[in-house]
């Protein structure tokens, strides 16, 4: 087909990706939202979801790494809808694990599909996404990521819902399963076909994914990818330490009741979709490297007041400056990793693979820390891995412009 794409299938790609982040994004705070209940379900402690979050991290370290694989042999579209599907399917057999037969080992297992599933899934929404801020020339990276704290916001919210209407988690689980299942089918079909993807190449060009798959893991041998991972380590941190484990420091650090956790969790996601939805224009008026500075600070003092504060006002004041702080790291950094439109793809795929390392991995060994010390003095660790992100944050300059090179085709059907 034609490489120019229509104004109306612009918006349709556009659409299609935003939904994809939403429903990552509602998946992770739908499991969030709910550990306390599953926690107590399941006769667990601080260890033994630490040990879930582990499961769940490994799963989801699996699929970040095969999906540079995953894009060179059948493509983002294809690649999107299995690993959304295998999101929505994990979330029930969560339910179905702490609700129905209340085992630890199903509840795990649903958590692994889960997070194979979402860690395939963030590689190549953000390649996707990668390609489409290419195509429309708009810096439109922070507003994707603000459709994944959308779907934050929206999954806290239902989880206050259902906590108060005492709603069971298997039921919760089951509607949002449902509704993943949905997206993965309606927003994948909408990703246009375009030139030197999947479906639109010829069999001679199918046969050389391999050629592709080595282009694609060139970046890991580049010292930029590493510098942008310290950057999105950090961040990442921040945001995965509160996906996972803010309610839990709210109910069982502060002594709040339980609704109490969701309650806070939606305060922190509904900073972070704001900093997200008004990035793009402040970052291109005041340059990457200062607004990650500015944030850096924001997200440290918050969540150092969040930390020290008693239950009550401060601490969700000290939630949003938390989640204001974090919104614009990961996003900013996949823009910085796709500066070069050749190497785009390769370079966004390790980026985020760093970034998601320490999103999914990060939390479990908190949760360990936290047996011994406490959830809340353990979260110490994020303000000084978000100091660290501020630190490096010139790796975010942009690069020099770079004359036209040959670039391996990159399949994204």
């Amino acid at each position: 087909m034609d490489t120019t794409l229509t104004r109306s299938q612009l918006i349709r790609w556009h659409v299609a990706i935003c939904a994809i982040f939403l429903a990552s994004g509602l998946s992770i705070a739908t499991w969030a939202s709910r550990v306390p209940a599953i926690r107590g379900s399941l006769g667990i402690e601080n260890s033994g979801v630490g040990l879930l979050l582990l499961g769940m991290g490994v799963a989801s370290i699996t699929g970040l790494s095969i999906a540079p694989a995953v894009m060179a042999r059948i493509g983002v579209r294809r690649g999107m809808l299995a690993a959304l599907v295998l999101v929505g399917v994990g979330v029930i057999v969560v339910g179905i694990g702490s609700d129905v037969v209340q085992l630890f080992g199903v509840a795990l297992i649903g958590l692994a599909v889960f997070g194979f599933g979402n860690g395939a899934v963030d590689v190549m929404m953000n390649v996707e996404g990668a390609a489409l801020e290419k195509t429309t020339g708009r810096t439109i990276m922070p507003l994707l990521h603000a459709f994944f704290s959308f779907g934050t916001v929206i999954g806290a919210g239902l989880g206050f819902v259902a906590v108060s209407l005492q709603i069971s988690v298997l039921a919760h689980c089951t509607a949002i399963g449902l509704v993943i299942l949905a997206v993965a089918l309606i927003a994948v079909a909408n990703v246009p076909v375009r030139e030197g993807t999947m479906d639109a190449a010829s069999p001679a060009e199918r046969a050389h994914w391999r050629e592709r798959l080595h282009a694609s893991l060139a970046a890991w041998r580049e010292p930029r990818t590493y510098t942008l991972g310290v950057i999105m380590l950090g961040m990442a941190f921040a945001e995965g330490s509160a996906n996972d484990w803010l309610p839990s420091a709210v109910v069982f650090g502060h002594g709040a009741p339980e609704e109490a956790g969701p309650a806070v969790l939606a305060v922190f996601s509904v900073a972070m979709t704001v900093g997200r939805i008004l990035g793009g224009p402040v970052v291109d008026r005041f340059g990457r490297v200062v607004v990650l500075r500015v944030l850096a600070a924001t997200a440290a003092g918050g969540l150092l007041l969040f930390i020290l504060a008693p239950f009550g006002p401060l601490v969700f004041v000290g939630a949003a400056l938390w989640g204001l702080g974090a919104s614009l790291g990961f996003p900013i950094g996949m823009s910085a990793a796709a500066d070069d439109p050749a190497k785009a793809a390769s370079r966004v795929a390790a980026a985020a693979t760093i970034g998601y390392v320490a999103f999914l991995c990060g939390p479990p060994v908190l949760g360990w820390i936290g047996d011994h010390i406490g959830l809340l003095p353990t979260l110490l660790i994020v303000v000084v891995l978000i100091v660290a992100s501020g630190l490096f944050s010139g790796a975010a300059r942009p690069l020099p412009v770079e004359k036209p090179t040959t670039a391996q085709p990159v399949r994204r059907d």
